[in-house]
């Protein structure tokens, strides 16, 4: 189910005042130095990339909105808007420079628009869809949007005493087009390859003090393995593939990659009053908050697979095997069985009116049941509410 929205729908004003402010809220949670995400490997750092990338796209979209026949939002999965809508801006972005330059700049459509309105006493219906088709362009042209596959980066290298190799922390982001929901993978890879080995180690086995790195690198460390890398991630990051199927398909096509863990983030889904029809408990209470900007609710899944031993490679003369990892699956938990993960948590982003009117609704343990609740309040976030 999708919505056809004009440019003074007031609801779809609203809806991206509520998408804005959950965003920013999020941004808020992860920054913050006690935040888990943020101590962890980085994850909360990186994400906060992630989270720029979509506000710049619904800055793009709310543009839109004001010049297109039509903007379609996944109002019954996700809440965000549908991936045409994603596809659209990754086109925009290579051809707006050559758009812009036919355009007339920002300056001259506001004067016309001021004159229109004084000589003949009318709204400039023409010249503000012209004004916001301008704006559009500029802003996937200047912002990083979130695209349908954002190439791989290393942020870190640092060596594992144990085995003696360089390890990355690498990240890349995908936008699912089935699932409708933006989503950030953060890995932690081992590498054995003699090229990387005498780079980045020194005699005594230990990262080189005098490596000549500037994080973050664009693709996988290993310049030998970068573009293939990044294939492997457009192809394998599917919301509905599970970690342990991305794990294992990458151990088995990267010899000399060993992935120590895996971690997921999916960013969603986004419930707001008036717009999703996902939630129907949910959107029924937010339908009852009185601020607009306060009636949403934002949740994400932390899904995360670790390996807990690795079977060593066998080089014989007549065949060979390459090292492979074993990885951990909570088999007491069937709902790590299903998503095929080590532990995963879900969390729940909710201002405080409306945290006020669910729990006042007698409805708090059963909307949130299985969340971590964070509650905004101003400009600050309490968490395990």
């Amino acid at each position: 189910m999708v919505a056809k929205t004009k440019s003074k729908n007031d609801t779809v004003t609203r809806y991206f005042e509520a998408i804005d402010s959950a965003l920013y809220s999020l941004d808020i949670y992860l920054r913050e130095e006690n935040s888990p995400l943020y101590q962890h490997e980085m994850t909360g750092r990186v994400l906060a990339g992630y989270i720029l990338r979509l506000r710049h796209s619904f800055d793009a979209w709310k543009n839109k909105v004001a010049f297109a026949e039509r903007f379609a939002i996944n109002q019954a999965e996700s809440g965000y808007p549908t991936f045409q809508n994603v596809l659209d801006l990754d086109v925009d972005a290579r051809s707006a420079a050559q758009k812009l330059a036919g355009m007339p700049d920002g300056a001259t459509l506001r004067e016309d628009m001021v004159d229109y309105i004084l000589l003949k006493k009318q709204f400039p219906a023409a010249l503000q869809k012209a004004l916001a088709q301008r704006l559009y362009f500029e802003e996937v042209m200047q912002g990083d949007v979130f695209q349908p596959n954002i190439l791989p980066e290393t942020i870190k290298v640092s060596m594992n005493p144990k085995t003696a190799r360089p390890y990355y922390v690498t990240h890349w982001g995908a936008f699912d087009g089935s699932a409708n929901l933006p989503m950030v993978y953060v890995a932690v890879l081992e590498d054995s390859s003699k090229t990387m080995g005498k780079l980045l180690l020194d005699r005594s086995g230990k990262i080189a003090d005098n490596l000549d790195i500037q994080f973050p690198v664009g693709g996988l460390l290993n310049p030998d393995l970068a573009h293939q890398f990044d294939d492997f991630a457009e192809k394998n990051s599917s919301y509905g593939l599970t970690l342990s199927t991305i794990a294992d398909n990458m151990d088995k096509d990267f010899e000399e990659l060993h992935p120590k863990q895996l971690r997921r983030i999916v960013m969603g889904p986004f419930y707001n009053a008036g717009v999703t029809s996902h939630g129907k408990i949910v959107e029924k209470i937010l339908d009852t908050v009185r601020n607009p900007n306060h009636a949403w609710l934002l949740t994400w899944t932390v899904q995360e697979l670790h390996s807990i031993s690795e079977t060593p490679a066998k080089r014989g003369i007549w065949s060979s095997e390459a090292a492979r990892q074993t990885y951990h699956i909570d088999t007491d938990n069937l709902e790590c069985v299903r998503q095929g993960v080590s532990s995963f948590e879900r969390h729940a982003l909710v201002p405080h009116e409306a945290y006020q009117a669910i729990y006042a609704s007698g409805k708090r343990d059963e909307i949130f049941d299985g969340y971590h609740t964070h509650v905004v309040s101003g400009n600050q976030v309490l968490r395990d509410f």
